[in-house]
């Protein structure tokens, strides 16, 4: 059972992709995970590992140029799409993630979107929100490579 909130220190990408592999070894279809930090954060390494952790098909990059992309599970688990959701905020939120043609029915999925928090949370009654930031670690130490992590679950006012 991973915890419902909490923070972490993580030293490494790798000790980042674990984290988040503990993570993806708990979530159930329906789940919605907003991931949260700027450029260069580390969001896309985060959903690396949460793809592990799901045991999931298809190598995991950044969805920027497509919005979304699907990685199948490979032990018929859920369906992991994970999102770029920049880019659809500037659409209206309600057709937002229904007009990705998507072969994946969402309640059967998990959903994974960068930058969503505008946009999911206005969607579904609740969501994991993962907090990543890569400056503060910096500012302490020009050379590290830590992230602090946090996480949370909100609960929104659904449409």
């Amino acid at each position: 059972m991973f915890p419902t909130s909490g923070s972490r220190r993580l030293e490494t990408p790798e000790d980042t992709q674990e984290l988040a592999a503990e993570l993806g070894a708990a979530l159930e279809a329906g789940d919605v995970v907003i991931l949260d930090g700027p450029v260069g954060a580390g969001k896309t390494t985060f959903t690396q590992g949460l793809a592990r952790g799901m045991g999931v098909k298809g190598r995991v990059t950044s969805p920027t140029f497509i919005i979304a992309r699907e990685h199948p599970s490979l032990s018929g688990g859920p369906t992991l799409i994970h999102v770029d959701a920049y880019r659809l905020l500037d659409h209206d939120a309600s057709g937002g993630l229904d007009s990705l043609d998507l072969d994946t029915e969402l309640d059967d999925a998990v959903v994974v979107a960068e930058w969503g928090g505008g946009l999911v949370g206005q969607l579904v009654p609740q969501y994991l929100l993962v907090t990543i930031d890569r400056e503060a670690a910096v500012r302490e130490d020009p050379s590290s490579q830590a992230r602090y992590i946090s996480w949370r679950i909100v609960e929104t006012s659904e449409s």
